[in-house]
C-alpha cells in the first residue's frame, strides 16, 4: 500500500491543498496496511521440532509359537525290522498314558507273510540240497567206475601186448598200441572229468548254501519283526504325537521307517518356549537376551525367560508362505504344569536392545543428504545441518551416537524444503 503526500511547490503545507474527502480515511490506511503485515507474517509455514534429551531404548520384538518340554523320552519305530512298518493302532494326541501301556501297534501281515516265505524258501533249498548230494554221489560213483574199468583195460592192454614182429603180424601190433593207448586216455579222461564234477559239485553246493542264508534271513526278520509289533509307553504321562512337515499327526495305515520318530511322553517339570520371529525383525537377536512369555490360554500371566538358542538360517514356517522366520527357543525361569501343556500356544515379547542416558530422536528428525546422516539443528531462527553417526534403530526412533547434545532443538521436517515451498 502506498500512502501520498501532496505538498505545495513554495515547500509550505497546507491542509486546504488535501481534498477534503479524503482527510477522514488516511488512518484507516495505515491500519489495512499493517493488517496485511501482520497477516503474512502470521501465515508464514512454521518447522516443528523435538528437544534432544537423554532417555531409555530398547528395542523389542514379539514372535508366536508353542509350549514343548525340556525333557522328553521318544517313541520310535523299532531300529531291528529292516523294513516299513504299517500302523494299526495308535493312541490318541495327549492322552494320559500308565507306564506298559500300548501306545503303538503295528500291522504284523507283512511279516507273517516273509516268515511263511521264508519257511517255504528254506524248505526247497533243503530239497535242493539233498538233490544236488545225491546227485553227485551217483556222477562221481559213475565217474570212479569208468576210471577203474579205464585202468584195467589199460593193465589188460600193457600185459597183453602184441610187439612181437616174429610172432604178430604189424596189424595186430598197431592195433594192441592204439588198444593201449585208448585205455590210457579213457583213465585220463574219468580222472579229469570226476575233478570237473566235483568242483561243481561243490559251487553248487555253495549256491545252495546262499540260498540257505537268505531262506534264514526272512525267517529272522519276520520274527523280529513279529516281536517288535507294540510300542509301550516308558512312564506315565502326557502323549505327545510328532508332527510331520504339513502338521500332520502319524494315523492308522501310515508307514514308517524303522527308528522313526512317533511322538513322545515330556516331563512337564521344565517347559520352554520354541518361538518364530519373522527375518526382517531378527537383527541382533542373540542367546541371552531376555525375553517374556504368555500363554494365550491365559494372557495376564507374564513367565520371564531368556533366549537360550537361535536358528542359524530362516525358513518358511508354513508350506506355501514364502515368509521366512528364525526359529528361538526361551529357557522359562519357572513352569507352571498346573496350567502349562505341551502344544499350548504362547506369545514371547523378546528384548533385543536396552541402553539408558542415550539419545533417541524420531525417525523423522533423520535425513541422508549425499549419502550422509545429518540433522538439522535450529541456531536462532535458522536450522544448520550436523552430521550424526547412528548405532540402531527401532521402526519408530534412532539411536544418535555422536553430533547432538543434551537440549537440541531438532527439526522433525526438512528446513530447506519447507524455504523452498515459501518461495
Amino acid at each position: 500500500m502506498t500512502l501520498v503526500i501532496l505538498s505545495r511547490e513554495d515547500g509550505e503545507g497546507s491542509q486546504q491543498d488535501t481534498p477534503s474527502l479524503m482527510r477522514p480515511f488516511a488512518p484507516l490506511r495505515v491500519t489495512v496496511a499493517a493488517a496485511v503485515l501482520l497477516s503474512l507474517a502470521c501465515h508464514r509455514e512454521t518447522v516443528p521440532t523435538f528437544k534432544a534429551e537423554p532417555m531409555q531404548f530398547a528395542r523389542r520384538v514379539t514372535a508366536e509359537g508353542v509350549l514343548k518340554a525340556v525333557k522328553a523320552t521318544p517313541l520310535s519305530a523299532p531300529m531291528n525290522v529292516p523294513q516299513s512298518l504299517r500302523i494299526a493302532s495308535i493312541a490318541d494326541d495327549g492322552m494320559l498314558v500308565k507306564k506298559d501301556d500300548v501306545v503303538v501297534t503295528f500291522d504284523p501281515s507283512d511279516f507273517q507273510k516273509d516268515l511263511l516265505d521264508g519257511n517255504v524258501d528254506k524248505s526247497t533249498v533243503g530239497n535242493k540240497v539233498s538233490s544236488t548230494v545225491t546227485l553227485a554221489s551217483v556222477t562221481r560213483t559213475n565217474l570212479k567206475r569208468d576210471a577203474h574199468q579205464a585202468q584195467d583195460e589199460l593193465v589188460a592192454a600193457k600185459q597183453f601186448k602184441f610187439d612181437d614182429a616174429e610172432i604178430f603180424s604189424r596189424y595186430q601190433r598197431i592195433e594192441s598200441e592204439i588198444d593201449q593207448t585208448l585205455a590210457g586216455d579213457k583213465k585220463e579222461h574219468a580222472e579229469n572229468v570226476l575233478g570237473v564234477r566235483d568242483t561243481l559239485s561243490k559251487a553248487d553246493r555253495d549256491l545252495l548254501t546262499i540260498e540257505e542264508k537268505k531262506a534264514g534271513l526272512k525267517i529272522r526278520n519276520a520274527q523280529q519283526g513279529l516281536h517288535s509289533l507294540e510300542l509301550l509307553a516308558p512312564y506315565d504321562g502326557i502323549l505327545v504325537l510328532q508332527r510331520d512337515w504339513r502338521g500332520d499327526i502319524p494315523r492308522v495305515g501310515n508307514s514308517v521307517w524303522p527308528g522313526q520318530t512317533l511322538g513322545e511322553i515330556p516331563d512337564l517339570q521344565a517347559m520352554k518356549a520354541e518361538v518364530f520371529v519373522l527375518e526382517a525383525d531378527a537383527a541382533g537377536l542373540a542367546v541371552g537376551q531376555k525375553a517374556t512369555v504368555q500363554l494365550e490360554s491365559n494372557p495376564l500371566v507374564a513367565y520371564s525367560g531368556k533366549i537360550s538358542q537361535v536358528d542359524k538360517l530362516a525358513r518358511p514356517r508354513f508350506r506355501g508362505v514364502p515368509v521366512q522366520y528364525f526359529g528361538v527357543t526361551v529357557a522359562l525361569d519357572r513352569t507352571d504344569p498346573a496350567v502349562m501343556k505341551p502344544g499350548a500356544r504362547v506369545r514371547a515379547m523378546l528384548e533385543i536392545e536396552n541402553r539408558s542416558n542415550v539419545f533417541s530422536i524420531p525417525r523423522q528428525a533423520l535425513f541422508e543428504k549425499e549419502g550422509k546422516k545429518l540433522v538439522y539443528r535450529k541456531r536462532g531462527e535458522r536450522f544448520e545441518p550436523v552430521p550424526v553417526e547412528i548405532a540402531t534403530s527401532s521402526p519408530g526412533r534412532v539411536v544418535v551416537t555422536k553430533g547432538i547434545n543434551r537440549g537440541d532443538d531438532l527439526a522433525l521436517r526438512d528446513p530447506t524444503a519447507v524455504e523452498q515451498s515459501e518461495r
